[in-house]
This record gives C-alpha cells, structure tokens and sequence, in this order.
C-alpha cells in the first residue's frame, strides 16, 4: 500500500519510468504533498444487503431502475403463486380439470390480453424511463463536455492493472506535463470526470460499483463514459469482464478529493512529470490525442 501511494506522488509512466531529480529534491517533493493532502485510508467494506453505498450524481437513476423492476418482478410472482392456490384448490377429486389446449378464440384473446397489459405497463415503463435516463444523462456526452470544470482522463487497461493518464495545463495528452498513475485514479468532488479508456491486451470492464457506472475497454476502439462523484472517500475500482488468469487482481481505488486539494495534488504532480519525462522512453507514451468522437 505505501509503495503504491509514494508511486502515485511521483507520476508513474510505466514500470521503466525514472524521476531524473536529485534525491534529496524527490524526498522534498514527497514531504510537500504528504503534509498537503490527508492521509489515505483503507476503502470502507459495504455493510448490510443491497446495492453498493451511492456517491454518484446520477446513481439514484440506476437504483430506481433496479428497484422498480424488482416490485414488479414481485407483483408478478405473487399474481402466478395466487393462481396456482387457487388451481390447486379448486381443482381437486371433486372437482376435475377441464383440459384445454389453448387454441380457442377466447384462450388467445385473454392471453393476449395479459401479455399486451404486461408489456406495455410493465416492460414499456421501463424501457422508456431507461431511454431516457440514458439520453439526459449517462450518454449526454456534449452537455458534459461543454462543461469547463470537466476534467478529461484516458484508461489504459492491460494484464492486470488501470494506468490512467491526467492532461497537465497545457490541456493537451502524452506531452511531459500529463499525470500517470497506476492502479490510483484520484477527483474532484461534485466534477463531471470525462473518461475514455481502451485496453492493450483483451477486452477489460472498467467498474465503479459506488458510481453505478460501467464500460468495457476494448483493444483497438476508445470507449468513453462519464460520472461525478457527490460524497468524499475511497471507492474500489473493478473489472467486470473475465480478463486472464489475473483477473482478481485487476482491483485498484478511486478517491474524491475536495476540489481545493484535488488541484494541489494536481499541480504537484504535473510538476514532477515535467521533472521526469523522458522523451526516448517510447512505451510511457501510451495517451492518444482526445477527440470528442472517434
């Protein structure tokens, strides 16, 4: 854990990377933003049944989602349980079954009846609400990138581990002021955080259960995806597609920061970029130029 926190002070750019900065000036920059930023705490384990703790802006989305489908899911299952009591009792030794196969001019319009009131109340509400859920929010992609406090992040996913990459203030990815981390992804509170992310190897799923969020990192395709963070702390960041014989390593942390601190940790961090970019190390330079649509 401490080896994973010193790394992500000094700007990892892949295991080859090196600070080119004296010693004693590292040790000085380390000092400096351990003292600016509150001491990491492990990720607080979930108590309780249900869902992940929500922190995101957009989660009670997801969750209403879920939960109506199971009220109806319940409804359902009762109405069949019902049905089936009263099968059972009322056709019984005194009372014989009436076999009826179905083809009947009543039995088809019932049951169509039936299925048309199920579909369109049940399936037809949740499909419209998750439409539009969908287009306001998780996939309005201009209304977040029109926003000035957004901030833009590339994932690189590979066998076993998320390298996230940071713009410095040139605002531009892969030059010698962008922030790499490694298994470490740290924002702004009540900020929109632009993703897009691809994976080097197989197909990986970037999972923030805490953001109610999802997205597969695909070889040779940029996906993207979006969230903001509305309550401090450390969340686990997963993969949710079955990537090798590692897989259960691919487990890394998410924290939100305030915004006053999330831009100290930044500033310090782009500055010790600067100190220990190297412009032969041709495989720390793994950003690509971001574009809006690919």
């Amino acid at each position: 854990m401490q080896a994973l926190k010193f790394n992500s002070f000094i700007c990892l750019r892949w295991s080859s990377q090196r600070l080119t900065s004296p010693i004693p000036v590292r040790l000085v920059a380390l000092a400096l933003v351990s003292q600016a930023l509150p001491a990491a705490a492990a990720v607080k384990p979930e108590s309780g049944f249900g869902l992940p703790h929500d922190v995101s802006q957009n989660g009670h989305l997801i969750d209403w989602l879920m939960n109506i489908t199971h009220v109806f899911n319940i409804i359902l299952f009762v109405i069949m349980c019902a049905w089936m009591a009263i099968a059972v009792v009322k056709h019984n030794r005194n009372y014989p079954a009436h076999y009826d196969h179905g083809s009947s001019k009543h039995s088809v319009t019932v049951a169509l009846a039936i299925s048309a009131v199920i579909f369109f109340i049940v399936d037809g509400n949740l499909f419209v609400n998750a439409i539009s859920d969908l287009d306001k929010e998780f996939w309005n992609f201009d209304k977040v990138a029109a926003d000035p406090k957004t901030v833009r992040l590339e994932i690189n996913a590979h066998q076993w581990a998320w390298d996230a990459r940071y713009a410095g203030p040139d605002g531009k990815f892969n030059t010698e002021d962008d922030i790499v981390t490694w298994n470490d992804i740290k924002v702004p509170l009540g900020t929109p955080i632009y993703v897009q992310l691809t994976a080097t190897d197989v197909i990986h799923s970037f999972y923030l259960p805490n953001l109610r969020v999802k997205m597969d990192a695909v070889p040779g395709q940029i996906n993207r995806m979006w969230f903001q963070a509305k309550e401090l702390g450390e969340y686990d960041i997963g993969c949710a597609q079955h990537c090798g014989t590692h897989h259960y390593k691919m487990k890394a942390q998410l924290t939100v920061l305030p915004v006053d601190q999330y831009n100290q940790w930044q500033q310090l961090m782009s500055k010790n970029a600067q100190r220990g970019y190297d412009p032969d190390d041709k495989t720390a330079h793994w950003g690509w130029e971001w574009k809006e649509v690919y």
